[in-house]
């Protein structure tokens, strides 16, 4: 199964930081699914996404935020699919976490799960809520189809 990474996060970020909390999580992901499947036999949605098979399809923030050269160079050195979308399209998603001190910030109420979310397509899964790790927000959603700010497919 493919995964979108969300990712919200200050300006001027450095590569290491992001890299580190999304790491991080994503760890965290795995270890998760590893004892859901070792003790249940992995019935969940994020036991089968985290658990053996699964790769990072893309990564998804605020449009402002993919032009940092941080974020840039940590996408690229990744290899991984960069999307940046516009505060106005991140506040009409629906999201499990929204948060006020979000929307006072930049003009949307979240930052990772929406991006993440809109990125992964209809009938996306999120597997991990909003988590803040090393002053960055990450999100990670099951993908149905990725999705770049257009609607296209990317």
């Amino acid at each position: 199964m493919r995964v979108v990474v969300g990712f919200g996060a200050r300006a001027g970020v450095p590569a290491a930081a992001l890299g580190a909390a999304v790491d991080d999580v994503l760890r965290q992901l795995r270890e998760a699914a590893d004892r859901a499947a070792a003790g249940s036999g992995g019935a969940g949605a994020a036991d089968r996404a985290a658990g053996g098979s699964w790769e990072v399809a893309a990564v998804a923030t605020l449009a402002r935020r993919v032009r940092d050269p941080g974020v840039r160079q940590w996408a690229f050195e990744r290899s991984w699919v960069l999307l940046g979308f516009p505060p106005e399209r991140l506040a009409r998603q629906r999201v499990p976490t929204p948060s006020t001190l979000v929307t006072a910030a930049v003009g949307t109420p979240s930052v990772a799960e929406a991006a993440a979310l809109i990125a992964a397509g209809p009938g996306a899964v999120v597997l991990v809520p909003k988590t803040v790790s090393g002053g960055v927000t990450v999100a990670v959603v099951s993908r149905s189809a990725i999705r770049g700010p257009d609607g296209s497919r990317a």
